[in-house]
């Protein structure tokens, strides 16, 4: 039997990822599991927390996911992608696919793009439709500064894991992501001593599978997961 473990990001929760976790769980028999990291979720209580929860959380999930299964696919997004990665490099993964992973964060011009999307929905009156907007709402003043402190220790243990991955990995990463730089593909591309598969998206921003390509990339990680060969990497 298959197993897929499925984890969130940073001030996320399984929301994130829903549509891309209910679309295998309708086309497969996997067991599907997708733990709420501590201090996550839709009421965000991060000021105890720390990385170590996090990763930890994390590990608790894959044993007990591993112990029911004969297979396991972890999948990631964002920091969820680094932890993933952190989980291959550790325990026996079959297939590791990254969602907007954090390998490196804050990509500033693309936060100025972002921001005046933002001003521009604001003026028209359709800020409430924008969906950074409504993701940055929803965490407005509940997100302590030690929280970021945390986050950076997270990609600063699990980066050294990048080497010691051994499985097939698809990395997914969307060309106008106000997080993660695009380009941050190359380094993993370096670090992972195995070759990746790397698909860009042209109109993609950070939150991947809720975005306007998240069918095309949803469907993407199932033809990733069912049949490697399929996969046409590195298109736009």
């Amino acid at each position: 039997m298959i197993g897929c473990l499925c984890i969130h990001g940073f001030t996320g929760g399984p929301y994130e990822i829903e549509p891309l976790t209910t679309y295998l769980q309708e086309k497969t028999n996997w067991l599907i599991r997708v733990p709420t990291l501590p201090g996550h979720g839709m009421n965000l209580e991060l000021d105890k927390v720390t990385h170590e929860d996090w990763l930890e959380s994390a590990d608790q999930a894959y044993q007990a996911l591993a112990s029911q299964v004969d297979t396991v696919y972890v999948v990631g997004f964002s920091m969820g992608g680094m932890i993933a990665a952190s989980l291959a490099a550790k325990y026996p993964v079959d297939r590791l696919v990254m969602l907007s992973p954090s390998r490196k964060y804050l990509n500033l011009i693309k936060l100025t793009s972002e921001a005046r999307h933002l001003l521009k929905d604001r003026v028209f009156g359709e800020i409430e439709e924008n969906l950074s907007y409504k993701n940055f709402k929803h965490k407005k003043g509940r997100i302590p500064p030690r929280a970021y402190v945390e986050f950076a220790k997270c990609m600063t243990v699990t980066r050294p894991a990048l080497k010691e991955i051994s499985c097939p990995v698809l990395v997914l990463q969307g060309i106008q992501d106000g997080l993660v730089p695009y380009q941050s593909t190359h380094y993993l591309a370096k670090e992972i001593p195995v070759d990746i598969d790397v698909i860009y998206y042209a109109d993609s921003k950070h939150l991947i599978c809720l975005g306007d390509d998240k069918e095309v990339a949803i469907e993407a990680v199932y033809q990733y997961l069912t049949d490697h060969s399929q996969i046409n990497a590195n298109s736009l």
